[in-house]
């Protein structure tokens, strides 16, 4: 289903888009202060002659995942923009591709790649799970886009990875950031690479990134026909650290 939006109304207000797996980071948040509370009020604990010490381990169990869950904002709010840049540079742009973002979320790759677009299209599908981004719907990529300018380059609708809406040969280029691995199964992810392969036109790319997962991805996406490659970790803008997938389908190249 697509989503019809009103007529642009020119706004200062900046792009928002949202923090990714806010229900892991408030765990995170939340056991990493209950262990440093440990650690501080109870450093340890005798049961009969046995005395266990709690400080050391509730300190640095509490530091870690206080950690991990700060890292995880910094890269909602400054990383992911780095590491899209990162992927997208990863494309050979002429402006007049068809592209389609898998799992987009508030539309940080879909809108990424409106700009380098002309006459292009960037579609962007989601199922808007706010468990994986915080205040996710499609109202939300729209608006984005019309902030960023981009708004008639753009499309956004429901869609689920594993059966994706569009024929065979659809898209110059798919992105997905993200997405993948929150799909349940080995099987079901397998067959979104698939869908993934069948909506490239031959010598299209697609660019998929992950922190898991992303050694089956490759057997998935070769198996469908596609060459394919995988990067190394990002250890520097995020958290986890993610890998890029860059797929080619078979055929004629991109400019």
């Amino acid at each position: 289903m697509s989503y019809a939006f009103a007529p642009r109304i020119m706004t200062t207000t900046k792009p928002d888009y949202g923090i990714d797996a806010p229900g892991v980071i408030a765990a995170l948040a939340a056991g990493g202060v209950g262990m440093l509370l440990v650690g501080w009020y109870q450093p340890s604990i005798t049961i009969g002659p046995v005395t266990v010490l709690f400080g050391g381990l509730g300190w640095g169990a509490g530091i870690c995942m206080t950690g991990e869950a700060v890292l995880m904002v910094i890269y909602s709010k400054w990383g992911k923009f780095r590491h899209r840049d990162r992927m997208l540079k990863m494309v050979n742009w002429n402006g007049g591709e068809t592209v389609l973002d898998v799992g987009t979320g508030r539309g940080l790759m879909m809108i990424g790649a409106a700009k380098h677009l002309i006459t292009g299209k960037s579609v962007g599908i989601d199922i808007w799970s706010k468990k994986d981004l915080s205040g996710n719907s499609p109202e939300k990529p729209a608006q984005n886009a019309e902030i960023e300018g981009v708004r008639d380059r753009i499309e956004v609708q429901s869609g689920d990875a594993t059966a994706i809406g569009f024929p065979d040969a659809s898209f110059d280029v798919v992105l997905s950031n993200l997405c993948i691995h929150n799909i349940p199964g080995k099987e079901a992810r397998d067959r979104a690479c698939r869908e993934i392969v069948r909506v490239l036109k031959p010598g299209g790319k697609a660019i998929i990134s992950d922190f898991i997962h992303t050694a089956d991805y490759v057997k998935a996406f070769r198996e469908a026909g596609a060459e394919t490659t995988r990067s190394g970790m990002d250890f520097l803008f995020t958290f986890p650290p993610l890998r890029i997938v860059e797929v080619r389908k078979n055929g004629s190249t991109l400019p």
